[in-house]
């Protein structure tokens, strides 16, 4: 029997990891890239996990979005465990509930922006064209980019080039959006932009935004900071408890 049914996906996209651990094999080394990290996200949350590189940032989010498994530990996503999907199970789940933002845009360069941001209707969620018409046309709206859906990504700037992603990532209706380094191409005045802009989403959609970044402007405006080094989490930090102490 399935495990994502309607029924068994909660309104509330709660991300809860339970001691997940995951190692790599290379040859014959096996390399921890995280151990035993422990966390609960609340649903319509602004999170970054922060720390060097190598310190497991990306492995976290690749996990959190269904992308691959922990060796050790749980994880559940508004009320599934994700580690207990099978593979067709885990693509579904993550085409109809997960959103993505990547550094480089990964945009399809041959589609406008219209036809990026409807991308994932076609070809995951199979929208009819009505739905998918104002699906995109709500969402280009709403990054600011509805001027420029004719356009293709090489006409385009950085900056509107992660409105399109942005608005990418929600227009499945994700509830959950995981961004990977969403302003490290950007310059200081588009990012603090883009990072208003996730702001705004969150708060119009109630979606859950996770980070992973080096970009202390990112840092600087989530409700919610977790630290990984070598793979653990060393620290957790709330906006405004330091004020409160």
């Amino acid at each position: 029997m399935s495990l994502i049914k309607a029924e068994n996906v909660s309104k509330d996209y709660r991300v809860v990891a339970t001691k997940i651990t995951k190692d790599y094999q290379t040859g014959e080394v096996v390399v921890r890239a995280l151990r035993e990290v422990t966390f609960d996200i609340e649903s319509a949350s602004f999170v970054s996990f922060i720390g060097p590189s190598g310190s497991g940032k990306t492995t976290l989010l690749n996990l959190i979005g269904c992308l691959d498994k922990p060796t050790e530990g749980n994880i559940q996503v508004a009320g599934v465990d994700v580690v207990k999907l099978d593979r067709k199970e885990s693509a579904r789940f993550r085409g109809n509930h997960i959103g993505f933002i990547f550094q480089d845009f990964n945009l399809i360069p041959v589609l406008t922006v219209f036809e990026n941001i409807e991308y994932p209707l076609l070809m995951v969620q199979r929208t009819p064209a009505g739905e998918r018409k104002k699906r995109v046309m709500t969402l280009l709206e709403a990054v600011g980019m509805a001027d420029q859906q004719e356009k293709y990504p090489d006409q385009i700037s950085g900056g509107q080039k992660q409105r399109v992603a942005v608005a990418r990532a929600l227009v499945t209706n994700a509830k959950l959006v995981l961004a990977d380094e969403p302003t490290a191409n950007l310059d200081t005045k588009t990012a603090y932009t883009v990072i208003e802009l996730m702001k705004k989403m969150r708060d119009e959609f109630k979606t859950t935004f996770i980070f992973s970044t080096h970009d202390q402007r990112i840092v600087g405006e989530a409700e919610i900071v977790y630290s990984l080094a070598d793979g653990e989490l060393v620290g957790k930090q709330v906006k405004g408890e330091e004020k409160n102490g």
